[in-house]
Formats: structure tokens, C-alpha cells, sequence
């Protein structure tokens, strides 16, 4: 079999590391084909520590001896075995710069902070230069090293397209990048009073994916402001946008309209998929919903408000045919509505549920989900203070005909310690759902107690995280 055919069956399991693996021990050719798509992903997920300590070892091998010897003036001692050059130039392959793995790596030698500034020295140097180029770049927390200044930055930095950046982030960092990277197409950053990331923002060709989280209720109003009309921009490239704060200009409204507003608009214009709500105001929320032309096949909303909550699941299931993910809080008042939903969406595949009423009527939720159901459904996670056992048990009677399920319970009782009763009715839950994985009824269950185990619409955890999504 020749490199070419080999190449086009690696090019399928690019993203499939254990079978790249596999492919390595097949044969000298097998081996040098692949070796170039085992090494790309290489920072884009989180190692185990074994899987690290061999990693660093790895880039440590690279090292030039007028690297190493700069070490062993400053007696830093890297190199307990000596280690041969490897076969292949395995940073030439590495296309995620992960900031974050390669700051961890270095710290866990737990020498002096000048030591530690040269040995990252050294070490970037091998990354950021004329031989490299990158797809990702991940900068961690505290990150000050103006790695734009680096010689070959303005080569192997120019093609980023996915840029993740963390708090506290030194602004000659990102007013450096502004002038070398103008391909970014998915941008992730939780904002700071840092006005080089409007700069940054405004400076992109083809920005398509944009999620700007805010962890702090010290919020910047000048710079939100600013933010969100950098968006303007991009708005005819702008596919998915999440923002966890409430806008405070009509940037939402505005990209809403751009949506094809011309039926003989060009097949470019914008076409968002996924919509996840996070203090967005129902108003534009809704029209969001009613204005992306049916592509929206995500959805995760959570609006505590009954009347609110109604209408809005009545123009997803008037304006979403081609949902297939959806988590929303549901109440007694508003469970028929769900039965439309159910009706119309008939590519739904996942359901979040999420129950704070007291007296809510389980009963009733489950029989409209035996009822109503599409076949593509198959996946639940229930949250709630507390799921009633002979409904869940109704359910699942009534489930053996159908595709196995994949189900989540997440107990509302995060933050606060487990109540003893909480954990029997968990264990009691766990004992009826043996039965039911028996006879296949359940393909995989999972009781996710603080909620933070997998995303929304995750309903199997990956072998490892990802810092690149």
C-alpha cells in the first residue's frame, strides 16, 4: 500500500488517537505517515500526568546543545538520562500551542523563578520559530511572556485559527497578536477592562465562533459596550456568538436581522445553529429564535418565568424543525406546550430537563414522552430536587421498544452538602435502573451530582478534555 492511499485513511481517523496509535507499530511506512497526524493533536487534549512527564521529556530531547548548555550554566539540571535525538521532529508536527500545558510542564520542576524564565525561554524558542506553524493557541492565566516579540512569531502564529485566552492577560500579548493573526475563526476569552481584544476582534477576516465568558459581576460597561460593537464587524461571518452577560446594545438585534435578510441573499450569509442563554433578555431571545430561518439545532435556555417559558418554547417548535439538542426548565403549567415540541421537532436526540417545582407531576412529563416522542430521542438528563421513583419506573416500562436510552440524573442539591435522604433516594434510583440496563431498556446511565461532569449535551465523557473545541 502506498503513502498516498495510506494518507487517505489517516486523513479519516485524524481525530481517532488510538487507532493512530495502532497504525504506528504497523510498519516503517505505516509509521512515517502517520506520525505527522499523531503529533498535531499534541496539546489539544489534557494528558494524564504519566502521559505528560513523557511529553516533556519528548520536547526536552529536542533541545539544541547551545540550549542545553545555557540550562546547565544556570544549573538546571533537565536531564537525569540522556536521551538520543529523536527520529522525527516531532515539534515541526505540532499544530496546538497550548500556553497552559507547557507553563504546567515547566513548574512541575519546582525550581527557582529565575530558572524557571529561562528554561521557558529555551523552550519556546523551539515552538515559536520559522519551522513551526500552528492552528491553536491557548494562553493560560497570568500569561506575560510577549511571545509576539519571539523571532518567527509573525510566521508560525500568522495561521491561527482557534484562540483561547484566559484571565488577567497582558495587553502587549494581544495587541501583538492583532497585527499577526487575521485568520482567527473561533475565539474564546473571559473578559477583563482589556481593550486590545476589541482591537484583536475587529482585526479578523473570517471570525465565525465567538463565546466571551464573564466571571465577575465587576463588569465594565464602556468595554462590554465596546465588545459587542466590535461583533458588528463580523457580522456577516458570525455563526455562533455566546456572551454571559446582558447586552447592553442592540448588537444581538442587529446580527439577528442580518440573517439572510434578502431571500436572494448569497449562500454566505450567516446561519447560527446553536443558541445557549446566559442572561440574555427574552425579547431578543426570541427574536433570535424566530429569526434564524429554522437552522437552529441547539438550544439551551433557562428562564424561570412561566409565561415567558411558554411562548418561548412555542416559537421553537414553530421555528426549529431541525432540533436535535434542547435543555429548558419545565413546569406543570407549561408541560403541554412540551408535547408540541415533541410533536413538531422530529430530529430531536437530546433533552435536558431541569425541575424546580415543588408538586411538579412527573407522571405527566413521562406520559407525553412515551407518547410524543420522536424516534430519533433517545437521550435525558433530569435535574431536579427530587425525581419520584414509580415515575421514572413508568417511564422505563414503557421505554422497551424503543432505542436504548442514555440517562442523567443530576440531584439539585449542588453547592450544599449531601443530605443522607438525598443519597438513599440516589441509591434507591440506582438500584431500579440495574434492572432496566439488564434488559437493555438503558444503554448507559450516570448521576452527574454537582453538574459539572459533562457539558449540556454530553451524554458520554471523552477519555480526555479537550482545551481546544
Amino acid at each position: 500500500m502506498n503513502k498516498d492511499i495510506i494518507f487517505l485513511i489517516l486523513k479519516e481517523l485524524q481525530d481517532d488517537r488510538k487507532s493512530l496509535y495502532s497504525c504506528l507499530l504497523a510498519n516503517k511506512i505505516w509509521c512515517e505517515t502517520t506520525v505527522p497526524f499523531l503529533w498535531k493533536l499534541a496539546g489539544r487534549y489534557k494528558p494524564t500526568k504519566n502521559a505528560m512527564e513523557i511529553l516533556f521529556n519528548v520536547i526536552l530531547s529536542h533541545l539544541s546543545e547551545e540550549s542545553k548548555n545555557i540550562l546547565k550554566v544556570q544549573v538546571i539540571d533537565l536531564f537525569i538520562k540522556v536521551y538520543q535525538r529523536p527520529s522525527f521532529n516531532y515539534i515541526y508536527y505540532w499544530r496546538y500551542l497550548n500556553l497552559y500545558l507547557l507553563e504546567f510542564m515547566i513548574h512541575s520542576k519546582k525550581v527557582e523563578e529565575f530558572k524557571i524564565t529561562i528554561m521557558r525561554n529555551e523552550i519556546l524558542k523551539l515552538f515559536i520559530n520559522k519551522n513551526t506553524k500552528f492552528i491553536g493557541l491557548y494562553i493560560p492565566q497570568n500569561f506575560s511572556y510577549p511571545i509576539h516579540l519571539i523571532f518567527g512569531a509573525e510566521y508560525c502564529l500568522s495561521t491561527i485559527e482557534y484562540l483561547s485566552c484566559d484571565a488577567k492577560r497582558n495587553q502587549s500579548i494581544l495587541k501583538g497578536l492583532s497585527k499577526i493573526c487575521k485568520s482567527i475563526k473561533k475565539l474564546r476569552f473571559d473578559i477583563i477592562q482589556d481593550f486590545k481584544m476589541v482591537e484583536l476582534i475587529k482585526a479578523q477576516k473570517n471570525l465565525n465562533d465567538i463565546y466571551m465568558s464573564c466571571y465577575s459581576y465587576l463588569r465594565d460597561e464602556l468595554y462590554c459596550n465596546n465588545l459587542e460593537e466590535s461583533l458588528i464587524k463580523n457580522s456577516d461571518t458570525i455563526q455562533y456568538l455566546r456572551i454571559d452577560w446582558t447586552p447592553i446594545t442592540q448588537t444581538l438585534s442587529l446580527l439577528t436581522h442580518m440573517i439572510n435578510p434578502d431571500p436572494s441573499a448569497h449562500l454566505g450569509a450567516p446561519i447560527f445553529s446553536l443558541l445557549r442563554e446566559r442572561q440574555v433578555s427574552f425579547k431578543i431571545l426570541k427574536s433570535l429564535i424566530e429569526n434564524t430561518k429554522g437552522n437552529l439545532t441547539e438550544i439551551s435556555i433557562y428562564y424561570y418565568d412561566k409565561n415567558d417559558n411558554r411562548m418561548l418554547i412555542k416559537s421553537i417548535y414553530q421555528n426549529c424543525p431541525l432540533l436535535r439538542y434542547l435543555k429548558l426548565l419545565i413546569h406543570n403549567d407549561i408541560i403541554s406546550e412540551l408535547e408540541m415540541l415533541l410533536t413538531n421537532c422530529q430530529y430531536l436526540n437530546g433533552l435536558v430537563i431541569i425541575i424546580l417545582e415543588n408538586g411538579f407531576d412527573w407522571n405527566n412529563l413521562f406520559k407525553i414522552l412515551i407518547r410524543s416522542s420522536p424516534t430519533s430521542l433517545f437521550k435525558f438528563k433530569f435535574s431536579s430536587y427530587g425525581l419520584k421513583l414509580e415515575s421514572l419506573k413508568l417511564l422505563l416500562d414503557n421505554w422497551k421498544e424503543r432505542h436504548p436510552m442514555l440517562l442523567q440524573i443530576i440531584p439539585y442539591c449542588n453547592f450544599t452538602i449531601m443530605l443522607p435522604q438525598k443519597l438513599h433516594h440516589q441509591l434507591q434510583i440506582g438500584c431500579l435502573i440495574k434492572d432496566y440496563e439488564a434488559n437493555g431498556t438503558i444503554e448507559k446511565y450516570d448521576v452527574d451530582w454537582y453538574g459539572q461532569d459533562f457539558e449540556d449535551f454530553k451524554w458520554v465523557q471523552g477519555e480526555s478534555i479537550t482545551y481546544f473545541n
